[in-house]
């Protein structure tokens, strides 16, 4: 009787699973590679709405691949801690911020001209366009679906996909020597493949930290919180310290 329920109809195993969850993983890869040209440089204009799309694209995805909800960090039962864990993230993120902006040689590092205009344009950024557009289907991405999906035990879905997220910024990283006095002061003069390494470097460090949070609470939850709290507050303390 176990044998029959352990391999009725509908019920992957074996081969069967490990092979969903290769194709599952190969097409996430592949959509998020196209995903990043589409927002970054052919339709920037549809930032929010084309993440969310591309999120919930790949929770569908992920689903057919035959994850649960909490393979994906998703599992309701564990939300509450997850929010409790996020919450002392954020807080520790604040802290950190308050003691750099106390620090001539590290409150430099929040100059930024992408900051300036007016306080409208930053509060869309802080409290629409990271949360909705940025953390929502990163997270849901490199800390949820692409773990899941890589066999081989948590370190090696870790490895992975925060490479993949220090890959992510490729593109995004263009330029900001530019824009960020600190950044500019201390890669500037290093060329651009110099800088766009150091920057992918960075942001696969800080996908771990983001995996480890996840891991810790259980829920994506907690890197989102970790995540908002790391931008949307350096865009805030950018526009002031740019605009004061």
């Amino acid at each position: 009787m176990t044998a029959v329920l352990e391999a009725r109809p509908g019920t992957p195993t074996g081969p069967r699973r490990a092979l969903r969850r290769r194709l599952g993983l190969f097409s996430a890869i592949t959509i998020l590679a196209a995903s990043n040209v589409v927002s970054n440089r052919i339709w920037p204009e549809a930032y929010v709405p084309w993440n969310l799309a591309i999120a919930a694209i790949l929770l569908i995805l992920a689903r057919r691949s035959g994850l649960s909800w909490d393979d994906l960090g998703l599992a309701s039962a564990r939300l509450r801690r997850g929010l409790t864990i996020g919450g002392l993230a954020a807080g520790l993120v604040g802290v950190l911020y308050l003691l750099a902006l106390a620090v001539p040689a590290t409150r430099s590092a929040f100059v930024d001209s992408r900051a300036a205009g007016p306080l409208g344009a930053a509060l869309f950024a802080a409290l629409v366009r990271i949360p909705l557009g940025t953390v929502v289907l990163e997270e849901t991405a490199f800390r949820g679906v692409l773990p899941a999906l890589v066999a081989g035990g948590w370190w090696r879905s870790a490895l992975v996909s925060s490479g993949l997220f220090g890959l992510w910024h490729v593109l995004p990283s263009l330029g900001v020597a530019q824009a960020n006095a600190a950044v500019g002061a201390a890669v500037g003069g290093w060329g651009a493949v110099a800088q766009v390494g150091l920057a992918v470097l960075f942001t696969f460090a800080a996908g771990l930290l983001m995996c480890a949070w996840q891991r810790w609470s259980g829920h994506l939850v907690t890197p989102m919180l970790a995540h908002v709290a790391t931008n949307s507050l350096g865009v805030l303390l950018a526009w002031w310290l740019v605009t004061s």
